[in-house]
């Protein structure tokens, strides 16, 4: 029985950027949210809720792209230079989140301006990871196995409201995740958040959804011309049913299904995102076998995979294990 090695690697590159959309996801939308709390307890609690875990959630990030470096170069070779600049800028606001993390919690007097570096820099990398993701969907120009685009290829107003998409799915996240791990006031304040940012959250998918397919004929074919609409449908049905489960969540105080919810709003866009492109990796044309790497190269980084990443995974369902719980004012976290 031969194994198709290229589908096994776009299935672990695939859930790898899922686990790190979901995970880093949630922390991200903390500095989301953090021009809603003024307060300095406030602000407090909802870092010491991520502290002990956002630095292990970047680790699926690293594992997507070394994986496609590793299993699929073509698509390295032309996804990066086709979005320089928006990744440079998504590791920027990386950069300045993390620093702000650390540094504000020794500062006094320049407390404020960390503060504003961790809503900056959770905007811009939130922003910059839809405007890539906008790029991807409307597709990107290779000639003979290279980008032959132009530098502002990424730029066009369909990438810019998947960021401002990405900016609200973050957010939402962030919010469902601090309604399971706070109370109080604070958890009161989140729940008032939390139906308005759901409500945004479907129109943008519906928007970004209506839009890839009015703007792109491949994808309208897949979905309404290849007589698979049937198997499709639950998608839209499902995510309804989800936005109005969050709704009812808020509204019967439940603490852990509006997360869980928002997890699985985040589930079906995505699963709606491989079904709009499969099987290529790079629309309109780059499909998963042109852009596979040799199969010695994918059996032998698979090798280490198998080793390593069950051993990512156990290491951070135990931090969150090991962290479970409500987090309160004054609980020991980054002061």
């Amino acid at each position: 029985m031969s194994i198709d090695l290229p589908v096994i690697w776009a299935a672990i590159i695939g859930l790898g950027v899922f686990i790190y959309v979901v995970l880093d996801g949630f922390d991200l939308g903390i500095g989301l949210l953090f021009p809603f709390f003024e307060a300095r307890e406030d602000r407090q609690v909802m870092l010491n809720t991520v502290a002990p875990v956002w630095d292990g959630n970047e680790t699926f990030l690293v594992l997507g792209g070394a994986g496609l470096y590793g299993a699929f170069p073509v698509v390295y070779a032309t996804l990066l230079p086709a979005n320089y600049l928006p990744l440079i800028l998504m590791v920027v606001g990386l950069i300045f989140r993390g620093a702000a993390f650390e540094l504000r919690a020794k500062a006094t007097r320049t407390r404020h301006l960390w503060d504003l570096a961790f809503i900056a820099g959770s905007a811009l990398a939130s922003f910059c990871q839809g405007i890539v993701l906008g790029s991807l969907l409307q597709g990107i120009r290779i000639v003979d196995a290279r980008f032959a685009g132009g530098p502002f290829d990424w730029l066009s107003p369909f990438s810019v409201f998947c960021g401002i998409g990405v900016l609200v799915t973050y957010a939402t996240l962030g919010c469902g995740w601090l309604i399971l791990k706070t109370d109080g006031e604070l958890q009161r304040k989140m729940r008032l958040l939390m139906r308005p940012l759901a409500g945004v959250l479907l129109a943008a998918m519906a928007v970004v959804s209506l839009w890839t397919v009015a703007g792109l004929p491949a994808v309208a074919h897949r979905w309404f011309g290849s007589g698979n609409l049937g198997w499709f449908l639950p998608v839209p049905v499902l995510v309804l049913a989800c936005v109005w489960g969050i709704f009812r969540a808020v509204r019967l105080r439940h603490e852990t299904a509006p997360f869980l919810l928002t997890l699985a709003l985040c589930f079906l866009g995505y699963s709606g995102l491989v079904i709009s492109i499969w099987p290529n990796i790079v629309p309109p044309s780059l499909t998963i076998w042109e852009a596979s790497s040799s199969p010695s190269s994918q059996l032998f980084a698979l090798v280490g995979t198998v080793i390593v990443l069950p051993v990512i995974l156990v290491y951070n369902a135990m931090q969150y294990r090991v962290f479970r719980g409500k987090v309160r004012e004054g609980d020991a976290g980054y002061h």
